[in-house]
């Protein structure tokens, strides 16, 4: 076997968002994740919402400012169509 071509191997720990610590052997020292077993819907049965880039909460401004009703938006106009129109115009 060759040798210094495996890399190092540490004793770290893994640490949750939910402040769950796991400590393990790896090649990484100190990991730091979102979700872990203690955490994850799956594991636990729960729902609970890991949200990072506020999407909940600009899902609920939204909603709130429409109370609720399904806002419908005008359809796009392809450039085909706008050219169509101008032809039909100008003859």
């Amino acid at each position: 076997m060759k040798e210094e071509i495996h890399p190092k191997y540490f004793e770290t720990t893994i640490t949750c968002a939910c402040g769950n610590v796991i400590h393990t052997r790896s090649t990484v020292k100190n990991i730091r994740v979102e979700i872990c077993s203690a955490c994850h819907p799956f594991f636990t049965g729960k729902q609970k919402l890991v949200d990072t880039a506020g999407r909940v909460e600009k899902f609920k401004q939204r909603y709130t400012r429409t109370a609720g009703k399904t806002v419908r938006r005008k359809p796009k106009i392809r450039k085909t169509a706008i050219k169509k129109k101008a032809k039909k115009k100008s003859t």
